[in-house]
């Protein structure tokens, strides 16, 4: 796994229906995300925060709330995010709401046709966000990012990444879906992705469900993780604006970023959805660095990469 990371906050709740997310990258540097990375030996410089437009507050057009804004953001996200990938560091966007997925996805999937890598992406989030402006019942682009990158959205966002569709559905894993909404649910079902929801989580447990997430990953694959806080059961992480019950306990989130930690392919990540407005004394954000930390490495014994439990 590479060493070298930059955090790039990008403080705007845009794509929401909540405000709030844009206080998440404050939140997790408050919770010292990068002493704790920095105390596994990895190199960490902070690039601060993007800038981008005000929230408007505005009703949907069209379907979509702030699409001109949303695909300013996006565009300014995809372009740091490949900076970063480009000097061979590994980018963690600080969300901010999913809508930038957009941006560092399209990003990561420019950068792998580029150095010719297979990409993997693990989507951990209780929603699948596949909705379209004629499916969603709120017009919030954080609903509608996987469509974008799978090809089905506006222009505006379906270019970023420089070919459409920006990422094949086939290279994206879903983690943790408990909240899909009537239409979508037809949608995700024609496009094939591979979702791997809370039943399938109950009945076959997440060590089971991560082999299957993780499996074919080689040397040659850039794997992407997209962590949505509200993947987690909001119990134990209620700093989020769109908590739905059921998650993954500590334990199971734990397991999910150690396997994803053993097979060594990390190359970029993102926080989204962060919303310091519903936490309890930054509770949330400090859950999200310590399973940040077991991305990367940390672990109650040493372990060599790839070992099974025994």
């Amino acid at each position: 796994m590479n060493r070298t990371v930059s955090l790039v906050g990008v403080p705007t709740d845009i794509g929401a229906g909540s405000r709030g997310a844009s206080m998440g990258p404050e939140a997790l540097r408050v919770a010292q995300l990068q002493s704790t990375l920095e105390g596994h030996g990895v190199e960490v410089v902070d690039r601060g925060n993007l800038a981008g437009p005000a929230n408007p507050w505005q009703p949907p057009v069209n379907g979509y709330r702030h699409l001109a804004e949303v695909a300013t953001w996006c565009r300014t996200v995809h372009d740091a995010v490949l900076a970063e990938l480009q000097l061979g560091r590994l980018p963690i966007v600080l969300g901010g709401d999913h809508s930038l997925a957009i941006g560092s996805i399209g990003a990561v999937a420019r950068h792998c046709r580029q150095a010719g890598k297979k990409l993997r992406v693990l989507w951990l989030d209780a929603h699948a966000d596949f909705n379209t402006n004629l499916l969603t019942p709120s017009g919030n682009l954080h609903g509608m990012p996987v469509a974008c990158l799978c090809g089905q959205g506006p222009q505006e966002l379906l270019e970023i990444g420089g070919t459409v569709p920006a990422v094949n559905p086939r290279s994206i894993r879903q983690i943790g879906i408990r909240s899909v909404d009537r239409g979508e649910k037809q949608l995700v079902h024609q496009t094939g992705l591979e979702v791997f929801d809370m039943r399938y989580i109950d009945e076959m447990g997440m060590r089971h469900t991560m082999e299957l997430a993780l499996a074919t990953i080689d040397s040659h694959t850039h794997l992407h993780v997209s962590f949505d806080v509200d993947f987690l059961e909001p119990e134990i992480a209620p700093g989020v604006a769109t908590t739905v019950p059921g998650g993954p306990t500590y334990r199971e989130a734990q397991l999910c970023m150690e396997m994803i930690a053993d097979t060594g392919a990390l190359a970029s990540l993102d926080v989204m959805e962060l919303n310091p407005a519903f936490d309890v004394r930054n509770k949330t954000a400090e859950l999200a660095v310590d399973l940040l930390e077991s991305l990367f490495g940390k672990s109650t014994l040493m372990r060599d990469p790839g070992q099974a439990a025994r």
